[in-house]
């Protein structure tokens, strides 16, 4: 599509000189995510990858596990300007296209869950249903559940926790350009870079990270770590759990029902993760630690 970014005039003003130049901004427009042809949600996002963050968004609903539940996403028909459907994600188009309705189509056999007002501001809203009918929820109708068994869970240093969030900026091309974009990367358990994705919703990026994995059938993720480049809301933590991700570490701070999630489902969760300092609130059995007691 070729809307990542967009040019606006600007005054600058350095030490007191006034100038006129031209800035590179992040694009932002609306996405409406149907499901079986019938309006789902609407998010604000960065576009590209919209199919991935279709995808991604239906797995933290607890519709989608799988590729193969999956029969097809397509730009709805009447999103072009002639009226046609569009069946391939495409960088660029022409004819009016706005590109900005998605309809994710359902294989056959696959339960189409009820969609109600209820349950999209559950699942779309970082202050939603906030509290144990939430953690419920999310508890219940995760696929995966992660493991407390150290022996069947990824073991992490803080030095390679550490690295980690260096990687990802260095990683952020249009961040570079724009200063203006939140990020989510998967990383090996050795620090190993799998995949990186920039959107102007923290929450965005995520889905569009679990949802190219969903689309490429290698969920559930319970080999890697999840880094956000800002804090780690209930919204995030409940996408970790859901994709089957174990580790959700955070340059900033959680939320208490972020916290409360982890503690609920053994999510590990990190946050303030910035030089060699972090503070480990859940799962810390996934970290390997010196053998000194931690004191209070």
């Amino acid at each position: 599509m070729g809307r990542v970014t967009e040019r606006r005039r600007v005054i600058r003003i350095r030490g007191g000189a006034v100038s006129s130049r031209p800035d590179t901004l992040v694009a932002e427009e609306p996405l409406e995510i149907r499901l079986n042809g019938r309006p789902l949600t609407i998010t604000m996002r960065t576009p590209g990858d919209d199919f991935a963050l279709a995808a991604g968004f239906l797995v933290s609903e607890g519709v989608l596990a799988a590729a193969d539940e999956v029969a097809n996403i397509v730009y709805c028909a009447g999103a072009t300007g002639g009226g046609t459907s569009r069946s391939s994600e495409a960088e660029t188009g022409g004819g009016g296209n706005t590109y900005n309705v998605v309809d994710v189509r359902l294989a056959d056999g696959v339960t189409v869950p009820d969609i109600s007002l209820e349950r999209n501001v559950y699942t779309t809203s970082s202050c939603g249903l906030c509290g144990k009918a939430s953690l419920d929820a999310v508890r219940t109708t995760a696929r995966w559940q992660l493991s407390a068994d150290p022996d069947s869970t990824p073991r992490i240093t803080p030095e390679t926790l550490a690295a980690l969030p260096d990687r990802l900026r260095a990683a952020q091309r249009v961040f570079e350009r724009t200063g203006g974009l939140h990020a989510a990367a998967l990383f090996t358990a050795d620090g190993e870079l799998l995949d990186v994705r920039e959107d102007v919703g923290r929450h965005n990026a995520v889905d569009k990270v679990v949802g190219r994995a969903l689309r490429e059938d290698r969920l559930p993720l319970s080999s890697s770590v999840l880094m956000v480049s800002g804090r780690a809301s209930f919204e995030l933590a409940q996408k970790a759990v859901m994709a089957g991700i174990p580790v959700l570490a955070a340059v900033s701070a959680p939320s208490s029902l972020a916290v409360d999630l982890a503690v609920e489902t053994g999510l590990t969760l990190v946050g303030f993760l910035r030089g060699t300092s972090m503070n480990v609130y859940a799962g810390e059995h996934r970290l390997a630690l010196d053998a000194a007691t931690a004191t209070d």
